[in-house]
C-alpha cells in the first residue's frame, strides 16, 4: 500500500473522531459525506448515518469514562478512509482539501500533557525526574 495513502487515511480518521466532540463536528461530517457523495454516491447517506452513530457512541463513552472507545472509533475510521482511498485514489486531493479546511477547527493546545513517571532506586542511588526542565546542582 502507498505510504502516503496510509498516512492520509490515518490523519483523516483521527481528525474526524477528534472533531466529533467539538463545535466543528457538523463541518467535519458534512465534508466527509460530500466526499463520499462525489466518489461513491450510493454510500454517502450511510456514511453520514455511521458518522452520527459513532459520535453518539463516543459521547456516551466519554460520559461513562470509557477511554478505549475513542481509540477503537479512530482505528475504525482510519480503516474506512483507507479502504475508500484504495478504491478511489483520485479522492485524495479532495480529502486533503477538506482536512485543510477543518484544521483551524482542531484545537492547537489540547490541554496539559499527561506524564506518568515511575522509578526505583536501591542502596545510595539517586533518582531525578521531571516533566519539563530540570536543573540539578551537585555538591
Amino acid at each position: 500500500m502507498d505510504p502516503e495513502i496510509a498516512a492520509l487515511a490515518g490523519t483523516a480518521g483521527t481528525t474526524v473522531v477528534t472533531l466529533m466532540v467539538t463545535n466543528a463536528w457538523e463541518s467535519a461530517r458534512d465534508g466527509m459525506v460530500a466526499l463520499w457523495r462525489r466518489f461513491q454516491p450510493a454510500r454517502a447517506e450511510g456514511i453520514g448515518e455511521e458518522l452520527e452513530a459513532g459520535r453518539a457512541d463516543l459521547l456516551l463513552a466519554r460520559r461513562a469514562g470509557d477511554t478505549e472507545s475513542e481509540a477503537e472509533l479512530t482505528a475504525e475510521w482510519q480503516g474506512r478512509v483507507r479502504r475508500f482511498l484504495l478504491a478511489q485514489p483520485e479522492a485524495a486531493d479532495d480529502l486533503r482539501r477538506i482536512l485543510d479546511e477543518l484544521n483551524p477547527s482542531v484545537p492547537e493546545d489540547p490541554g496539559p500533557e499527561r506524564i506518568r513517571q515511575q522509578a526505583r532506586a536501591s542502596g545510595s542511588a539517586r533518582i531525578y525526574q521531571a516533566g519539563r526542565d530540570q536543573h540539578i546542582t551537585g555538591r
